[in-house]
């Protein structure tokens, strides 16, 4: 057996980031689940752990945009660990540090006691050695009030899939070859036995949606994704189990809307789950009802309940921005449990509020005019940030910041030299990051250094696009179109 067990570490991994795992959102969570968030009270001196951290760009930028952290960031593979550490050298980001460690074998003697901890694209895609690891880690290493953002594939959403990821990984093990040439070979495979109208590649609605995402996914993703030997969806029972060896307990959702019943479920679903007590049976029943197959689970090690009316005065201290500009803003919604709308008589003047900059929920609650409820922050701030319209501001005071724009600028530059696109710009003023595409990093990038009305051919010209041609003119086009509409989103966001 090599070192690497069955784990795919002949290439590297996609970047990407993740609200679910900044402690804003996790905090949020944990109010909508009526549990105070313990650790929301050192905001400026956290602690925060990632396992799992890939090549480093969530931890990064929870590093950048909280300078006063301190960041502790685990992987399994070293070309990982090199890539980040890299990149934090280069953007002069010095509170984060990455450790390369097998979860299965780290002394968590080894780490600091930590407020927050993460965990996502791990535990299904593990042996029974490393859960373990993590387990005992999390059990030594999270502070009593601390908490673990968890994600996984979830039973029993994935069980019409399972198959699915059985040929993948199959295929893949019988040819040889790299893994993102078997990951092409075994979708290849996929892509006929589908036109062949094999019958169980088209019994699940999972399935089909991966059938229809799989071709454009990139191969590094597939992948990791499908082809480690000990990839298994769990169900949640099983997880809290496990993690119940480390006194955590489950107490929220960290997808928002999955906190709303009447939202998740339809009427005839919510008069069977309301008929539940149980709260393991609960998430059960709820899963059998959705159509999804990740989770995103947040648990606490001790979490202290709380009533609605303390619920709300914490949610009412909140800041929220927009993460779209206000045109933008889309009302009707799709939801599990059928088509929804947000009551425009209540949504519209609190976004034309939002569109001005950062406000404080209890003041968006006490807007003249504003027809709907008013005695119900936890609706109004699930609705905005559960449909990813608006984000938490952990600091509405504050300016760029100095590492957050190190950190998107090197960014930039390595998306240019064609790094993968995707992940969050770094914010001091969110505390956390504002996802993006890679256009979005070099033209915010270009606005911070020139300022937010420099014309586009002069931004052009610092990044040496200086030659006539195709290149330079899609450039162009897309700086203005980029600078046009986000400027007002990142200035509130405290980007530019």
């Amino acid at each position: 057996m090599t070192w690497n067990n069955g784990y795919v570490t002949d290439i590297i991994y996609t970047t990407g980031y993740y609200d679910q795992q900044a402690p804003s959102h996790i905090a949020l969570s944990c109010l909508l689940g009526n549990v105070a968030p313990g650790f929301a009270r050192r905001s400026e001196q956290l602690t925060y752990l990632e396992l799992g951290c890939g090549r480093g760009r969530g931890a990064l930028c929870l590093a950048a945009s909280n300078p006063e952290w301190r960041v502790v960031a685990i992987d399994f593979m070293p070309a990982h660990i090199e890539e980040a550490r890299e990149l934090a050298a280069e953007a002069g980001i010095d509170n984060i540090e990455f450790i390369e460690a097998d979860f299965a074998t780290l002394d968590p003697r080894n780490l600091p006691e930590v407020d927050v901890a993460s965990a996502h694209g791990v535990w299904s895609w593990v042996s029974d050695d490393v859960r373990a690891g993590i387990v005992r880690i999390l059990g030594s290493r999270l502070r009593p009030g601390g908490a673990l953002h968890l994600s996984y594939n979830s039973l029993p959403g994935w069980q019409g899939a399972i198959g699915l990821q059985r040929l993948i990984h199959t295929a893949a093990r019988r040819i040889s070859g790299r893994s993102d040439r078997k990951a092409e070979a075994a979708l290849k495979l996929v892509q006929a036995l589908s036109g062949a109208d094999a019958f169980h590649l088209r019994q699940s609605d999972l399935v089909q949606i991966l059938k229809r995402d799989l071709p454009d996914m990139p191969r590094e993703y597939v992948a990791h994704e499908y082809m480690n030997d000990d990839w298994r969806p769990c169900f949640q029972a099983d997880v809290a189990a496990a993690l119940a060896e480390a006194k955590l307990e489950y107490v929220a959702s960290g997808e928002i809307l999955e906190n709303f019943p009447q939202l998740m479920l339809t009427g005839e679903q919510r008069a069977v789950w309301d008929g539940i007590d149980d709260p393991i049976l609960r998430e059960l029943a709820k899963d059998f009802c959705l159509p999804r197959g990740l989770r995103h689970d947040i648990y606490v090690r001790g979490p202290r309940r709380i009533g609605d009316a303390a619920r709300n005065a914490a949610l009412a201290d909140l800041y929220l921005t927009l993460t779209r500009p206000p045109g933008e803003f889309v009302y009707e919604l799709n939801l599990p449990a059928g088509h929804g709308a947000l009551e425009r008589g209540f949504y519209e003047p609190v976004v034309a509020a939002l569109g001005q900059g950062p406000r404080r929920i209890g003041d968006l609650m006490s807007l003249p005019g504003l027809g709907g409820k008013r005695d119900n922050p936890a609706e109004l701030v699930g609705m905005l940030v559960g449909t990813s319209q608006a984000i938490v501001v952990a600091r509405q005071d504050a300016d760029t910041g100095e590492a957050a724009t190190r950190l998107n600028d090197h960014i930039a530059m390595r998306v240019l030299r064609g790094d993968p696109p995707h992940g969050a710009l770094a914010s001091l003023r969110l505390g956390s990051g504002l996802r993006c595409s890679g256009d979005h990093y070099v033209t915010a990038s270009m606005m911070h250094r020139l300022g937010a009305d420099s014309s586009v051919d002069r931004w052009a010209e610092t990044i040496g696009l200086k030659a006539e041609g195709e290149g330079r003119e899609k450039f162009l086009k897309m700086a203005e179109e980029t600078r046009l509409r986000q400027s007002p989103v990142w200035k509130h966001a405290g980007i530019i």
